[in-house]
């Protein structure tokens, strides 16, 4: 059985741990052209086949509400970043694109995101860091 008091310690360690990584890469996109949320739709449809993403998956990665989503992407296609249209497979869903400038944009500032998160997570070994991988991957599968 697991010891309640040490889960809840745990359970504060990563929550803190996580707030403050968070709070230190924010940054990160003050003189950019994205938003983080901008990015974290980016970076969901860049990953997906033929940079195209159905909007559920991208809600279903995002910490903010399906409208707020529906409405930043409504945003970004206004801007040139993506592209929207009905899902063939889904006749109540929709299918983002990444367009190429939104492409472009994702790639240029994930390689300076990047930079910065690996600045961040050196303070743990590699070893350390597939740990941190493999735990927080058990922590978030579904039974």
């Amino acid at each position: 059985m697991t010891d309640r008091r040490l889960a809840v310690q745990a359970w504060e360690s990563l929550f803190r741990a996580q707030h403050e990584v968070f709070e230190d890469i924010r940054s990160d996109f003050e003189s950019t052209e994205l938003t983080q949320a901008e990015y974290d739709v980016l970076l969901t449809v860049t990953r997906a086949p033929r940079m195209t993403a159905r909007l559920r998956d991208v809600t279903g990665n995002m910490l903010i509400s399906q409208p707020s989503v529906s409405r930043l992407v409504e945003r970004m296609v206004s801007r040139g970043l993506l592209t929207k249209c009905a899902d063939p497979e889904d006749g109540r869903g929709s299918l983002v694109t990444a367009t190429e400038t939104g492409a472009v944009t994702f790639r240029r500032i994930a390689a300076a995101h990047g930079r910065s998160i690996a600045e961040r997570m050196a303070r743990l070994d590699d070893d350390e860091l597939a740990q941190l991988h493999s735990l927080t991957a058990k922590l978030r599968a579904q039974d």
